[in-house]
């Protein structure tokens, strides 16, 4: 008799990867002071709802702890530029057994500048390529103009349903 192992998805060992103007790389801990100033923004504190206002260097710390068990996993998008600066974050979060959801913040002197649309893209390609039998999701207030545009220009559509986070309606990938 041969028993057969199942295999738990997980977000632990994503790889990095590179686009034509960042390189988009797991969190690690020495990325916790990169992660706060870029975070430590009402702009972005004010639009995420799970990110602490003022967000301390202890916040993203715990951020980035967080993807230890697999089910979260946080994604730097540094620029590819000569000083390198992290420009953006996305989030990557294991919803039940069959969806996978994107989350992304960008920082103040990233924004207009087409970065949130090329992070974006690429891990919503790798996450194709990893979890073909995931719907991948996302979940953003209407009224948050840019954001709502990137998801629909990579191919998100809304479902009809509320997300889970207050105000947020829900987005899936159309094509999957």
């Amino acid at each position: 008799m041969f028993l057969r192992r199942i295999r738990r998805d997980s977000l632990s060992d994503l790889p990095g990867l590179e686009t034509g103007r960042l390189m988009i790389a797991p969190l690690g801990a020495g990325d916790a002071r990169a992660v706060h100033a870029l975070t430590d923004d009402p702009a972005i504190t004010g639009a995420v709802d799970f990110l602490a206002t003022p967000f301390t260097l202890a916040d993203a710390e715990a951020l980035i702890a967080s993807g230890r068990h697999g089910r979260d996993r946080f994604l730097g998008a540094w620029s590819r530029e000569p000083a390198a600066p992290l420009v953006g974050v996305v989030g990557t979060h294991l919803r039940g057994e069959g969806a996978v959801e994107i989350g992304y913040w960008i920082g103040g002197a990233a924004r207009g500048r087409g970065f949130g649309t090329e992070a974006v893209s690429a891990i919503v390609g790798l996450l194709r390529r990893r979890f073909p039998r995931r719907a991948i999701v996302a979940e953003c207030r209407p009224g948050n103009v840019a954001s709502w545009g990137l998801l629909h220009k990579i191919g998100f559509r809304e479902t009809g349903s509320e997300g889970h986070r207050p105000g947020r309606r829900q987005l899936v990938l159309e094509g999957v």
